[in-house]
């Protein structure tokens, strides 16, 4: 019974994973389908910059 119990959370687990994984890809999806292109555009390039990759 232990091992049924223990086998039951871990599934649990991995759906809430899941489902968090999918919430946090949805959201990031609409706040840039909404966000202008301008703000995309120098969020991305400052990140380039940050981390050393030529981007002109």
């Amino acid at each position: 019974m232990a091992a049924l119990v223990q086998i039951y959370s871990g599934s649990k687990s991995q759906i809430l994973a899941v489902g968090l994984a999918l919430f946090l890809g949805l959201s990031i999806v609409f706040v840039t389908g909404h966000v202008q292109s301008h703000t995309l555009h120098d969020a991305a390039h400052d990140v380039r910059h940050a981390t050393g990759f030529p981007c002109h």
